[in-house]
């Protein structure tokens, strides 16, 4: 065990330097929340309202906050008030141990004794055995000004803070203003059954049930290997600490991003189809008569196009004027002809 705390116990004029140690443990197996579609574990954040900035425990202070105002108190504001800064068990009295009701009880702690000589350790050891009393002690521990009760559990003083009267709850029901009559009989017969369950108290008879059932439940689930990496449930930390869900986001945006470069509309064309499948002869035919025709308009166009001849005239320009030439000298060609063959028949 490791200390939590180091002071005194001061009553009168002696005092016995002690250290404090949690006495009780939790020994229930811990859980934690993830997400249920993937695993992924969830975190609680601790976000700053104002700036949205996720804020280390460092930069945290307290602060109180009424309807219009807030103080915020610093660790040297705290720090400078006269309880925190005290580190004595201060005994007011000695009360008979009867008149503690258990409900007050809160936390329990063991006091180690912190000299070379434990001779005033156990001198009030064996004083408050004897007298079969418990000091009543105010004590500061965590910024808090406690009270405590202050006994005995074998060879070792044990300190168990104690709640303060204002703590604890008056139980008021009203149907227990009802007045019930209970039979002689009826109450024999309850305290028979009482005595049949009577017994000295065992503590170590006693076991958690549902956490050796919960244990059992985590084993048979590896057994069978349902399990998840646990480095996969994580998150990516820095994200998480730098900007939260926004930089999750921008991440994911980025990521959509690059798959959506990737994917550009040719290979989207040509990704519609399975690859390694092979054309069929109608379409490899279909796609000849195109590149065929793209090429005779191509050379069509190449054609058509005007080009400059040296004289400054282009080609355009000639090529109705040869036509009408050669037209011209077919058609007296072929009246000479007509006129030959009518002079024959004359003949």
């Amino acid at each position: 065990m490791r200390s939590i705390w180091k002071g005194s116990i001061a009553f009168g004029l002696v005092n016995v330097p002690v250290k404090l140690y949690s006495a009780t443990e939790d020994h229930d197996v811990h859980l934690h929340q993830v997400h249920d579609k993937d695993g992924g574990r969830i975190r609680y954040q601790r976000r700053c309202e104002v700036c949205g900035k996720i804020v280390d425990f460092e930069h945290i202070d307290k602060a109180y906050a009424d309807e219009d105002r807030t103080v915020v108190l610093t660790e040297e504001d705290l720090s400078s008030l006269p309880e925190e800064r005290s580190r004595e068990i201060d005994v007011v009295e000695f009360v008979p141990s009867e008149q503690l009701d258990p409900i007050m009880f809160d936390r329990s702690y063991f006091l180690e004794p912190d000299s070379k000589s434990a001779k005033a350790y156990v001198l009030l050891r064996r004083t408050l055995e004897k007298t079969d009393r418990t000091a009543i002690v105010h004590f500061s521990l965590r910024q808090k000004s406690r009270l405590g009760a202050l006994r005995t559990r074998g060879d070792v003083l044990m300190l168990q803070s104690l709640l303060w009267d204002d703590e604890v709850r008056e139980a008021k029901f009203p149907s227990l203003d009802e007045r019930v009559r209970i039979s002689a009989k009826e109450l024999k017969m309850s305290a028979s059954l009482v005595d049949s369950f009577a017994a000295d108290f065992a503590p170590d008879r006693f076991t958690d049930d549902y956490q050796e059932q919960l244990q059992q439940l985590i084993d048979a689930k590896l057994a069978e290997g349902d399990a998840l990496d646990t480095a996969a449930t994580f998150g990516e930390p820095d994200g998480e600490e730098d900007g939260g869900g926004e930089v999750i986001d921008l991440m994911e945006a980025l990521r959509r991003s690059i798959d959506k470069g990737k994917r550009t509309p040719a290979s989207a064309g040509r990704e519609s189809k399975p690859s390694g499948k092979k054309a069929s002869a109608k379409e490899t035919s279909v796609k000849k008569g195109g590149r065929k025709k793209a090429a005779a308009q191509k050379a069509g166009t190449k054609s058509a196009s005007p080009k400059k001849t040296g004289a400054g005239k282009t080609n355009a320009t000639k090529t109705p004027r040869k036509k009408a030439t050669k037209e011209k000298s077919a058609g007296k060609k072929s009246s000479t002809k007509k006129a030959a063959s009518t002079k024959t028949a004359a003949a």
